[in-house]
């Protein structure tokens, strides 16, 4: 209880409220409640490290040489420094199945985010404030969408691809990551964009804003924070998926997934290529999320709280 509190209570006369009362609570429950705060956060701490430390040993089996990773564990090199050695990213680098490989899971993941991010955002504005016929049915039918797994589409559209000349090419991949991207996309940014006021909007229109300026000028820069974690989703999601690359990917340029899969059932031992080249798959995705993890947390929690 504050000093003002106190005074108070002993000019007036008021007694103190009870130790069982609601206004009082106990010592030990103020104690607990003071090392709640701290505890929370060694234990969040704790839990982050623990998550990183497949990624930390991966980068250290990274830097040291195919010999000294079949002998010993990666922890080694923390009594060990001088096993340290960058020979198996210059490996990597001249590996050009590897480099390609890269280059290939770039050109689908960009695009397939931006797509999602785009048509995801027009679609999610026109469910949310726009009047057309058929608007609630058509917005029952993609969230129905939803629940369709990937599986289920591999083989009819694998002869659609073959028929239009689709199949094993870069345009196919990017194409099946957007169909599957938008029903989320959609169902997530209609409810966020239906969230703002109407009265911004009225507003905006009455000062002469069309559509296309209403929602570039005011819905977009609103909805910034859960479009930025519907692209963390929707990169990691694409960057990380091996399946559709494996059914739809060029055989000859396949994505890293894919890439790094042959390599093991080619050639068992490789580490030296193994290790560089799934410690550069995973960090891409850590730094994406790192970099927006602001915007990610902003976003997941949007609507949460009036």
């Amino acid at each position: 209880m504050s000093s003002s509190a106190t005074r108070t209570r002993a000019r007036t006369g008021a007694a103190e409220p009870p130790p069982g009362s609601p206004g009082r609570r106990s010592l030990a429950a103020r104690a607990a409640a003071r090392a709640a705060g701290g505890a929370v956060r060694v234990f969040l701490v704790l839990t982050g490290l623990f998550w990183l430390l497949p990624t930390i040993g991966l980068l250290f089996s990274s830097l040291r040489s195919p010999s000294d990773i079949a002998a010993s564990g990666w922890w080694q090199v923390l009594t060990a420094p001088a096993q340290l050695t960058t020979e198996n990213y210059t490996r990597l680098l001249a590996n050009e199945t590897i480099t390609d490989s890269l280059l290939s899971t770039v050109l689908i993941t960009v695009p397939s985010t931006l797509l999602v991010l785009l048509l995801g955002s027009f679609a999610g504005y026109a469910f949310a404030w726009l009047d057309f016929p058929g608007r609630d049915w058509w917005f029952l039918g993609v969230v129905a969408l939803l629940v369709v797994p990937v599986q289920v589409a591999l083989v009819p559209v694998s002869k659609l691809f073959g028929a239009v000349g689709l199949f094993e090419t870069t345009a196919g991949v990017v194409l099946f990551h957007t169909a599957f991207g938008l029903p989320f996309a959609i169902f997530l940014l209609r409810n966020f964009f239906a969230e703002i006021p109407r009265e911004l909007l009225e507003a905006a229109r009455l000062d002469g804003a069309g559509e296309v300026r209403l929602f570039t000028r005011v819905v977009l820069p609103l909805g910034g924070p859960a479009i930025a974690s519907l692209g963390i989703f929707q990169f990691l999601w694409v960057w990380n998926d091996m399946l559709i690359a494996l059914v739809f990917a060029d055989s000859q340029s396949p994505p890293i997934t894919v890439a790094l899969q042959q390599q093991v059932r080619q050639f068992g031992n490789n580490v030296d290529v193994l290790a560089p080249g799934a410690f550069v798959s995973m960090v891409v995705p850590l730094v994406v999320f790192f970099a927006f993890q602001r915007q990610f947390a902003t976003g997941v929690m949007a609507g949460a709280v009036k």
